[in-house]
């Protein structure tokens, strides 16, 4: 089976040019690398955790789309979460505006820190036959 990466200009790039992959397609699933709430320049969302969190879906949204799926392709999701007390019910909030039912499955974790001194991660896992 053949990996092959997946890239768009909708979404940032890896922050070190040609050691991440936006995503990686292998046979049926698609993996997406760790995603901050930044815009596709890079330049980091100001605002609140919602904001950040709602662009990081949107950047997970594009990347799934350069290989024509989509948010209901989403199998499983893992979340990294600065402050993770005060922030977990607020991300709750976008993820159940933003992801599409059924939902995926999910696991979020509190971390003490992220790149770009962020507080919010994501990555994905997305299903295609």
């Amino acid at each position: 089976m053949a990996l092959r990466h997946i890239a768009t200009k909708n979404a940032p790039g890896a922050p070190i040019p040609g050691l991440f992959a936006q995503g990686v397609r292998a046979g049926p699933f698609l993996w997406t690398q760790g995603t901050l709430g930044a815009l596709p320049d890079g330049t980091m969302v100001e605002g609140t955790i919602q904001d950040r969190t709602r662009q990081v879906i949107k950047n997970i949204e594009a990347v799934l789309s350069a290989d024509e799926m989509t948010l209901k392709n989403v199998v499983k999701a893992t979340i990294y979460i600065k402050n993770f007390d005060e922030n977990f019910p607020l991300v709750n909030q976008v993820w159940e505006e933003m992801m599409p039912e059924p939902r995926p499955t999910r696991m979020s974790l509190g971390v003490a820190q992220l790149p770009a001194n962020t507080d919010i991660e994501m990555a994905m896992i997305a299903y295609k036959v």
